[in-house]
């Protein structure tokens, strides 16, 4: 069968041959064309079966193709490509964005009060419609960026031409461009620029010249922050574009060339010059004539919207994607409530700006309970550096890490009772130590969370487990990368931001984990939601247990500089050679996290703890925030109430600053020499006590005498005036 079935005999009937009986002329019984015309067709099917054997980068592949063989395979390749075109184009320039604005419409931020905090994105609003426009607009920008653009296809050749012959202009027309901002990236190369020719034919032959025009002046920037001629001809001119004066569309069709070297509000001066331009193109094209070019003035400005909001602070910038995925995609700006606490904001930023930092940077973070954030500081001045080392440093948490390995060990059955050996580690590669060498036989859990024992944490992480407490930070929020099975991580020598470790605490002061940090309130979740999707919690016991230790810190341990007069929570934290500083803790319904560092991370200056100025700048932010006065300074444990037990290094309090009394006085050692800080009548007093003996503040002491006297000429004034309304017998 196959290529020889062309030697077949025909189907029809043929008579049978007489048998042979001699010789007889073959010229007589043969048909050569036919034979011929088998010998062609066995010749084709071996021919056709041998190219079947060839590969299609051989040459012999291709040879003997018959004219019709290549068209059709021609047309097919360009039907193919053109598909494979257009599902590019569908994919990557759907028509749908050429409608979306290519710069992110402006949101203000407001307080919890409605107080205006931040303002960010571009000036937009709603899209323009060519249709109803006055003539002398659309004229404009058509005479100074795309003469031809009711005839020609998307690309002008004799554009392009002349922006080679004459070396001006980019010879875009005004689909081009739409393709270019609305799709395309500004890199000047081959490629983009063959892409953007390719979209704007694919712009012409799906939309309407008036649909291409009207969203390319939808889009476009004028300067300012301002995208779009709506918001252009409202914020120069205080006039919707329907209402455009010719000499007002002429300036802002000047604005196209250069937006920000051109905008009136800043270069009056250059935005007429290149407004006249524009008139002499619209006197080229036809759409003025000489004298109405020559009557034309430079127009007025009417700029009456004043932007004297920050476009961001360290707030603003964390909260801001959250607010762009609670917009809706449009032209409209949004104006969005977050939790931001206008007064909490307003104390953490004088508590920080009032601690002596030195060189240092600090960061400071309170949140609810719910996880609401109310405050956030990321750094000394915003305008200097706006990097927010609240949520972007990522810095290790010392000791205020030890939550977690304590916290693990509760849910693992230990108690706050429960001894821990506080003995020197001598086997193994990592060997702690704790401050000045102080060790004794055991401590409490309780005791050495207090103190901060070192080898007490790194002991009780190898009886717990490092996987269980990796998985208890896991629980609490903490996505920042842990080493499981390093001894370390008892210390805190893993690395996470200071609002991951504040909403670790923020979880256990709600007793609700994970506590997720955010900007804007959310709803209540309803009871079915709780049942099948709430969030976990820790037993009533173990929650009690880590409170306990949390309250201890503060007023038997290292914290005690954070003392307040009501219950309150915290660690201190200090990383190897004072790199950073942290207090973490919560009263109330506020959790707050302070750190202290240098960005590069060197060592501190004066040797900050985490119990010195951090716990001093919590205790002074929520003395405020909760309207409480400092308790009152707390002695020194006696003697046999001290186990011997070691404290952190660096974790201990500095002495400069003790408080006393109801914690308007305080004592100071500078430089050798005590200053006592107090108020008399409002008016700070400092009493320094040193070498050259008692030195008062003279100068305060007469204010506070003047302030005395002014309230007890009033108060008799007073008197007399009430006296002398009374009724006489």
């Amino acid at each position: 069968m196959g290529v020889f079935d062309s030697f077949r005999r025909k189907s029809e009937p043929q008579a049978d041959f007489p048998a042979h009986r001699g010789y007889y002329a073959t010229h007589e019984a043969l048909d050569y064309d036919d034979w011929d015309d088998r010998l062609d067709r066995l010749d084709t099917a071996l021919e056709a079966e041998e190219r079947k054997r060839l590969r299609f980068w051989q040459r012999e592949y291709w040879r003997g193709r018959r004219k019709r063989w290549w068209a059709v395979r021609l047309v097919a390749g360009v039907l193919g490509l053109f598909m494979a075109l257009f599902a590019w184009l569908a994919i990557t320039a759907p028509l749908s964005k050429s409608l979306e604005p290519i710069a992110a419409p402006q949101i203000t931020l407001l307080a919890a009060d409605g107080t205006p905090i931040a303002r960010n994105g571009a000036i937009t609003d709603e899209p323009v419609e060519v249709a109803k426009l006055p003539p002398h607009v659309v004229e404009a920008f058509l005479a100074t960026e795309d003469r031809r653009f009711y005839s020609h296809w998307g690309v002008d050749p004799r554009g392009i031409a002349r922006a080679a012959f004459t070396g001006t202009g980019g010879g875009s027309t005004i689909t081009q461009q739409l393709a270019k901002f609305t799709f395309l990236t500004p890199e000047r190369t081959l490629t983009r620029k063959a892409r953007e020719a390719l979209i704007a034919f694919w712009l012409e032959a799906w939309l309407t010249k008036d649909e291409i025009l009207s969203r390319y002046l939808s889009n476009a920037y004028f300067g300012d922050n301002v995208y779009g001629l709506r918001a252009a001809s409202l914020h120069y001119f205080y006039r919707k574009p329907e209402n455009l004066k010719p000499n007002q569309a002429a300036m802002l069709a000047g604005l196209l060339q250069a937006p920000s070297a051109y905008a009136p509000t800043q270069h009056y001066d250059r935005a007429s010059k290149r407004m006249a331009i524009v008139i002499q193109s619209m006197v080229a094209a036809g759409y003025l004539t000489e004298a109405e070019a020559r009557a034309m003035r430079p127009p007025a400005l009417d700029v009456r919207t004043r932007n004297d909001l920050p476009t961001g602070t360290y707030f603003a910038d964390w909260a801001l994607p959250e607010a762009r995925d609670q917009t809706e995609a449009g032209y409209a700006r949004q104006t969005l409530t977050t939790t931001l606490d206008a007064r909490l904001q307003n104390i953490a930023r004088q508590v920080t700006q009032g601690a002596p930092l030195g060189g240092a940077q600090v960061a400071l973070v309170a949140m609810r309970r719910n996880g609401e954030v109310v405050a956030m500081i990321g750094g000394k001045d915003y305008a200097q550096s706006p990097f927010n080392r609240a949520t972007q440093a990522r810095r290790q948490p010392g000791s205020t890490f030890k939550l977690f390995v304590y916290l693990a060990a509760l849910r693992a059955g230990w108690s706050p009772d429960d001894l821990i050996a506080n003995t020197e580690i001598t086997e193994g590669s990592y060997r702690p130590k704790n401050s000045g060498g102080r060790y004794s036989e055991s401590l409490t859990l309780e005791q050495a969370f207090a103190r901060s024992s070192n080898v007490a944490a790194v002991r009780l992480l190898g009886e717990v487990g490092s996987d269980k407490v990796i998985a208890t930070a896991r629980d609490l929020g903490v996505t920042s990368p842990l080493a499981e099975g390093d001894p370390s991580l008892a210390l805190g020598t893993s690395t996470m931001s200071l609002l991951e470790l504040t909403s670790a605490y923020a979880a256990v002061a709600a007793n609700e984990y994970p506590i997720e940090p955010h900007a804007f309130a959310r709803p209540e979740r309803g009871f079915f939601e709780n049942l099948w999707d709430g969030p976990s919690s820790f037993s009533s016991s173990t929650q009690r247990s880590m409170e306990r230790m949390l309250r201890s810190a503060i007023n038997n341990g290292t914290g005690r500089a954070a003392m307040l007069r009501g219950p309150n929570f915290g660690k201190t934290g200090t990383t190897q050679d004072n790199r950073d500083a942290l207090f973490v803790g919560y009263a109330g319904d506020l959790v707050v996290g302070v750190w202290i560092g240098n960005d590069d991370n060197s060592p501190l200056k004066g040797a900050i703890s985490g119990g010195g100025m951090p716990a001093r700048i919590w205790r002074d932010f929520m003395n405020r925030a909760m309207n409480v006065k400092a308790a009152p300074s707390r002695p020194e444990p006696r003697e046999q109430d001290d186990p011997g037990g070691p404290i952190e290094p660096l974790d201990v309090p500095d002495l400069e600053d003790i408080p006393l009394g109801d914690g308007n006085s305080r004592l100071r050692i500078r430089d050798g020499e005590a200053v006592l800080s107090t108020e008399i009548d409002g008016v700070p007093l400092d009493i320094s006590i040193g070498d050259g003996g008692v030195v008062v503040d003279q100068a305060a002491i007469e204010e506070a005498r003047r302030r005395a006297d002014e309230r007890r000429a009033e108060a008799r004034n007073r008197r007399e005036e009430a006296a002398a309304q009374e009724p006489r017998n």
